[in-house]
């Protein structure tokens, strides 16, 4: 009787810790199409499922169509907080019927990718379009340039980024990205393998500059100053 009551505690004291994160919101980019797999919705929903039981909150895109409402529903029914960052003029084409969670409009795309990251300790591409890409590319720059640390994931279901990542590592054996700064993108092809790796990421690339110097206002920049170029 005794060893199974301690048998049952460290069982429990397992999926605590598997609980446990060091992250409590991550901030998802993904289309605001479902896409033409069924795999992709899939993943969204795994995604979701994913981060509410590592008690991870989520910030999105704001929008309740494609795979942003698929993931964004999945959190929130699994109880934990959804910020949706959204601009104005976007709201009428990307929300339809009831949102769910926290809806912040916000003045332009600029505005957008400034306050998703601020509120974000980690960010996460599902597959998605020209948006997504440019979302992605954006956080990978600000962590080449040393405003943040914070680890980006590439879930490449079905080998939907398999291309993207050739042209990464074209662009390293160029010379035009560093090898240390290829392993800023933490990619796999599942839901729980991906957040393990991110889980356990830790920056290998040389800073443009320190994280320090780009606190006085660079992620609150105002919609004329575009840092992504």
């Amino acid at each position: 009787m005794v060893e199974k009551q301690e048998c049952e505690r460290k069982k429990m004291e397992g999926e605590t810790e598997m609980k446990q994160s060091r992250f409590k919101r991550i901030c998802v980019f993904c289309g605001s199409s479902p896409g033409n797999k069924s795999s992709y919705k899939e993943a969204a929903i795994e995604l979701g499922k994913e981060l509410v039981s590592r008690n991870i909150d989520l910030v999105y895109g704001g929008g309740s169509i494609g795979l942003m409402g698929l993931v964004s529903q999945a959190v929130y029914e699994g109880g934990r907080h959804v910020i949706g960052v959204i601009p104005r003029t976007l709201m009428p084409r990307e929300i339809t019927g009831e949102t769910v969670g926290e809806v912040k409009a916000v003045a332009d795309m600029h505005q957008r990718k400034a306050e998703m990251a601020k509120h974000s300790d980690g960010f996460i591409a599902l597959p998605g379009g020209y948006g997504t890409l440019e979302e992605l590319l954006e956080v990978i720059t600000w962590a080449q340039l040393g405003i943040h640390d914070k680890p980006v994931g590439l879930l490449n279901v079905d080998g939907y980024y398999n291309s993207l990542l050739s042209f990464i590592d074209k662009a390293v054996e160029e010379g035009f990205i560093s090898p240390k700064a290829r392993h800023i993108i933490v990619s796999a092809p599942s839901t729980k393998e991906l957040v393990k790796k991110m889980e356990e990421y830790f920056p290998q690339h040389e800073r443009v500059a320190s994280k320090l110097s780009w606190e006085t206002g660079q992620l609150d920049y105002s919609s004329n100053c575009d840092i992504s170029r």
